[in-house]
């Protein structure tokens, strides 16, 4: 895909300067394409610009410019999120696919929108307002990230043997230390292995130092060997059996592996529950978040937030240590209902509380 061919001028002037000016990944971008298409797709079906029969993947976005563009107002993109979160399907190319999408992907397609329509109104100057200023995103429902207790990991460690025994522990030994992203270890180069640290290039392509500790540096100093022996034509620290960069779908199949001959739940935990887990446990230890924002190259403080909320032991020494926790009901006194009232057993139905 390549939107500099496919996109609308109108729409191909934000997704460069998304790509260039902001910096953003070539897949970041495809995906900004993406929605917008849908969007619009879905926007000349509804106002009859094509027939209302024809598929949405068959309707051509070339002709969108400024006039339908500036036509948009909030009642639209309702419609859309009401299409998107009951017709829309979740894997097109699929004959029994389910319909309707969750609210992170209808945020998503959302904040697009948003960010479209703010770059049009603030940098092009296209705009005399802009339409979804007032936008809603749809809510989300928070969950907490999966992770690996200390034991669990250490267990996973210590199981590691195979054919490829050095090179898979070095990896899960960077995963569980670091905290990297599966992008971010495949694209590890040899030389960006320096003498205590590593060089990782991360989302949007922005560079960050990791520092290694004694664990990853042992992991890294017995693969080294291995990896010099195979004499692969590539700059890649880590390579396959041919002798090429190691990719994702084998990063993903080894750490599988690996936690069932650990024991443990492989459809419970994948490579970025490992990213999780380096993130919590690091936490626990009394890494403070920002300096957890800085290594796990988070652009936003919150995201880095969400490892705050894992811990129950932490929210359970809390009550512990509550001044009122030791007191104690006074002698003499009934738990229970007072004597003479009836109770919930007695059959009276107990009051509901909110």
């Amino acid at each position: 895909m390549d939107y500099r061919s496919e996109a609308p001028e109108i729409i191909r002037k934000f997704l460069s300067y998304h790509e260039t000016i902001k910096g953003h990944s070539r897949k970041t971008v495809e995906e900004y394409y993406l929605d917008l298409r849908t969007f619009f797709r879905y926007l000349k079906i509804s106002r009859g610009l094509v027939p209302r029969s024809t598929e949405l993947e068959d309707v051509s976005i070339e002709d969108v410019d400024l006039a339908l563009v500036r036509s948009v107002t909030l009642s639209d993109i309702y419609d859309f999120l009401s299409f998107l979160s009951r017709d829309r399907a979740v894997h097109s190319n699929s004959r029994n696919t389910a319909y309707g999408l969750n609210a992170a992907s209808r945020a998503r397609k959302i904040a697009t929108i948003r960010s479209y329509y703010k770059y049009l109104y603030a940098k092009e100057k296209l705009l005399e307002e802009n339409p979804v200023k007032d936008l809603d995103s749809p809510k989300l429902v928070k969950t907490l990230p999966r992770y690996l207790t200390l034991e669990e990991s250490v267990r996973l460690l210590q199981n590691v043997d195979g054919k490829n025994v050095e090179r898979d522990y070095c990896i899960l030994t960077l995963f569980l230390n670091c905290g990297l992203r599966i992008s971010e270890m495949v694209g590890l180069n040899l030389a960006d292995v320096r003498e205590d640290s590593l060089r990782v290039l991360g989302k949007g392509s922005k560079e960050r130092i990791v520092f290694l500790n004694d664990a990853c540096k042992a992991a890294i100093g017995a693969y080294l060997p291995i990896r010099t022996a195979c004499a692969a034509n590539t700059p890649a620290l880590f390579i396959s059996s041919r002798r090429e960069r190691i990719s994702r779908s084998t990063v993903h199949n080894l750490v599988k592996k690996h936690l069932q001959e650990a024991g443990l739940d492989s459809s419970k935990y994948s490579a970025h529950k490992l990213r999780h887990t380096a993130a919590t446990l690091m936490l626990q230890n009394g890494v403070d978040v920002r300096t957890l924002q800085e290594l796990l190259g988070h652009e936003h403080l919150n995201t880095t937030q969400i490892y705050t909320h894992v811990e129950n032991d932490s929210l359970r020494e809390a009550a512990l240590r509550s001044p009122l926790a030791g007191i104690t009901p006074p002698a003499g006194k009934r738990s229970g209902p007072e004597a003479g009232e009836p109770s919930a057993e007695q059959g009276e139905t107990p009051e509901k509380t909110s």
